[in-house]
C-alpha cells in the first residue's frame, strides 16, 4: 500500500436507475476497474433478465463478479464479503481506487461494514420456522416478520420466505429481532470508503423500468426463462422477471398479465432498494445524468483523504 489509504467508491442506487453506464464512466475516469454487487447479474444462465452490462461497457473497463458463477452453484452473502476483499488486496496493488457497484444493498454492506455476526440457530428452532411456512405459507411469515421487525420488514425482500424465516429464526433463538444486530456492528476496513447513491424523479425512474422490462421481453426473456423451469426451485431465480414467468407457466397467470406483473414488481423492488440505501446517511446523492457533480464530488473527497493521511 502507497502512504495513503486506497479508495472503495461504491455507486448505489434502485434498479434501472442507470448504474452501470455511470461506474463505466467513472471507471474510464479514474483507470480502475468495476466490481459487480449485483447479485442478480452473478449467475451465467441469467442474461436478459437481470440487464447485464452490454458487451461494449465489458469492453471498455474490466468487470468481476458479472455471470461467473452458475445457478446450480451455492453462494451467498458472506462468500461474496470473503471473494471481494481478496480480489480487492490485488486491485488495490495495481489501483488507488476501484469501483463497487450495484444494487443489492446487503452485499454492499458486508463489504464496507462487514457481516452481521449472528447467532447459529439451533435445529429445532430452524424447523419450527419451517413448518410455520410449510402449514400457513408466506403471508404468515410475512405477518410474524412484520411484527416482530417492522424495520427490517420495510427493506426486506417480502416475497423471499427464506428471508423471512431469517428473521423468525433469529428472534426466536435469541429475543432480539435481526435489526439489533445490524445496528449494532461495523467492521473497520483497511481502505477508504465514498459512497456515491444515484436516483432520479419517481415517474422518470418508472418510465425507464417500464422501458427496460419491455426491452427484456423483446430480446426472449420468456425463452430465457423456460430454459431454466427445471431450476426453478433454486434461490437464485426467486427473483423478478423469472418468478412471473414461472407462474405463467404454472398456469397460474395469463401470458398477457406478465409484462405489467413484472413492471409492478420491480417498482417495488426499487422503492425497497432506496428505502435501504437512504437508511445510510453515508451516500451522497446525485443524479445519474451529473457526471460531471459526481467526479467533482469524489475528486474533492480523494483530496482530502489524501490530505489527511500525509
Amino acid at each position: 500500500m502507497d502512504g495513503f489509504k486506497k479508495q472503495l467508491i461504491v455507486v448505489a442506487g434502485p434498479t434501472a436507475v442507470g448504474k452501470t453506464s455511470v461506474s463505466v464512466s467513472l471507471a474510464e475516469y479514474l483507470k480502475t476497474e468495476i466490481i459487480s454487487a449485483d447479485s442478480r447479474q452473478f449467475y451465467k444462465e441469467m442474461s436478459i433478465g437481470t440487464a447485464v452490462p452490454s458487451p461494449e461497457e465489458l469492453r471498455k473497463v474490466k468487470h468481476h463478479f458479472i455471470q461467473h458463477l452458475s445457478i446450480q452453484q451455492a453462494y451467498d452473502v458472506a462468500s461474496y464479503e470473503k471473494d471481494t476483499l481478496l480480489l480487492l488486496d490485488t486491485l488495490f496493488n495495481r489501483y488507488d481506487n476501484v469501483i463497487l457497484t450495484g444494487g443489492s444493498g446487503l452485499y454492499i454492506d458486508a463489504v464496507c461494514d462487514g457481516m452481521d455476526l449472528l447467532p447459529n440457530i439451533l435445529p429445532e428452532i430452524r424447523e419450527k420456522v419451517n413448518q410455520i411456512f410449510v402449514n400457513e405459507g408466506l403471508s404468515k411469515l410475512q405477518e410474524l416478520a412484520m411484527e416482530i421487525d417492522p424495520s427490517y420488514f420495510q427493506i426486506v425482500d417480502t416475497q423471499n420466505p427464506r428471508r423471512l424465516q431469517r428473521v423468525l429464526e433469529v428472534f426466536f433463538q435469541t429475543g432480539n429481532n435481526l435489526s439489533y444486530y445490524r445496528n449494532n456492528q461495523k467492521t473497520s476496513r483497511n481502505f477508504g470508503i465514498i459512497r456515491i447513491g444515484l436516483e432520479r424523479e419517481r415517474q422518470e425512474l418508472i418510465n425507464r423500468i417500464d422501458e427496460r422490462t419491455d426491452k427484456m421481453l423483446s430480446e426472449g426473456l420468456q425463452e430465457e426463462v423456460a430454459g431454466l423451469i427445471n431450476y426453478k426451485h433454486l434461490n437464485a431465480l426467486n427473483t423478478v422477471g423469472y418468478k412471473e414467468f414461472f407462474d405463467y407457466f404454472d398456469n397460474k397467470i395469463k401470458l398477457k398479465e406478465v409484462p405489467e406483473l413484472i413492471k409492478i414488481a420491480t417498482r417495488q423492488y426499487a422503492k425497497r432498494q432506496m428505502t435501504w440505501f437512504k437508511k445510510n446517511k453515508s451516500y451522497q446523492w446525485f443524479h445519474p445524468e451529473h457526471f460531471d457533480e459526481i467526479v467533482r464530488y469524489i475528486s474533492l473527497k480523494l483530496t482530502d483523504q489524501k490530505s489527511a493521511d500525509l
